[in-house]
């Protein structure tokens, strides 16, 4: 027998968590709950259950931006990493999965984007058959198993600049204050607002996550000063997440905030002894993207895991496609 809930057993979700090789940390209870106290974000979990055992979750997040009208046209529904799943999940149990999943979001939001960290080929059919279309999207995950492979992997140019900027003064901050974190917030406001022109959740993701077990905020100080930065997250013994990396990089050329800060990040990884360290995206493989270029360059291996994109309201979708653009170009 096959059941869909929105309540789901602890225990069981830890396991399913431990052996899943679908696991990333976005579909933990502590992410779920995470996302739960955050007042801008409206959290959902479903589980689908297969003769009493736990076979898969979906742990996202229903985000809206702007006032009333612009939240009305830009409400999703995002499930970061991808589903949850277990290895011997059956066709019909994911069916049910994503047809709840579909239904309990319907008037909620316009769109649904699965955004992949792990491979979900063998998935494939079972969500086109749900209404999801396959979105090729690149990553790099970052082999850490040992200093020894790191060092062989990253490139020359970036061994030489993460020596320079360390050396010319800059320092790692790897226990900062709040208002350290506030220093770099300001830094990423100010990249969304002028190059990345999509919404930057509000100070309080930042301070909850910095409150966190499972999150590290990594900064780089030069001459007194927060010049760059990294937020993380961790599935313990598994993979390290590159969540926000940015940096005044057109102030302190010689310096070189965000290779240093994705640095610290690869650093961490390491010391952590985790053995992957996610990038958490490369754009898509069609596009010029500069920053797969920039990301390329600390020797991680490209990978295709793509997203699944199911359109709830096509018509509200394609408005609210245009006017991002429009907004975009006003921006500019």
């Amino acid at each position: 027998m096959i059941f869909v809930s929105e309540r789901i057993d602890v225990t069981a979700w830890e396991e399913l968590i431990a052996q899943s090789s679908t696991a990333n940390f976005f579909q933990t209870k502590e992410c779920y709950d995470f996302y739960s106290g955050l007042s801008f974000l409206e959290a959902f979990v479903f589980g689908v259950t297969e003769n009493g055992c736990l076979k898969g979750i979906v742990v996202g997040y229903i985000q809206k931006d702007g006032g009333k009208l612009k939240q009305y046209f830009s409400r999703r529904a995002i499930v970061t990493g991808g589903a949850l799943l277990a290895d011997d999940i059956s066709d019909k149990a994911l069916s049910a999965l994503l047809t709840y999943c579909r239904n309990k979001l319907n008037k909620k939001a316009i769109y649904i984007e699965f955004r992949n960290f792990k491979d979900y080929s063998l998935y494939r059919d079972v969500f086109r058959e749900n209404d999801f279309e396959y979105i090729p999207h690149l990553n790099f995950h970052i082999d850490c198993s040992s200093e020894e492979v790191i060092q062989k992997n990253l490139h020359s140019s970036k061994k030489r600049d993460i020596k320079a900027g360390f050396r010319k003064g800059a320092i790692l901050v790897d226990s900062p204050s709040l208002d350290e974190v506030r220093e770099y917030y300001r830094i990423l406001v100010d990249l969304y607002r002028n190059k990345v022109k999509t919404p930057l959740f509000p100070f309080d993701f930042f301070e909850k996550l910095y409150q966190s077990d499972w999150g590290r905020i990594l900064l780089i100080k030069y001459q007194n000063q927060i010049i760059g930065g990294v937020t993380c997250s961790i599935l313990k013994n598994k993979t390290l997440y590159h969540w926000f990396v940015a940096g005044l990089d057109e102030r302190f050329k010689s310096i070189r905030p965000s290779t240093l800060a994705t640095w610290a990040a690869i650093d961490r990884t390491l010391k952590e002894r985790i053995p992957i360290s996610d990038m958490m995206g490369a754009g898509k493989a069609d596009e010029n993207y500069g920053v797969r270029d920039f990301k390329a360059a600390f020797g991680g291996k490209l990978v295709e895991y793509g997203r699944f994109l199911c359109i709830l309201n096509p018509v509200l979708y394609h408005i609210g496609k245009i006017g991002v653009k429009i907004l975009k170009r006003i921006k500019q």
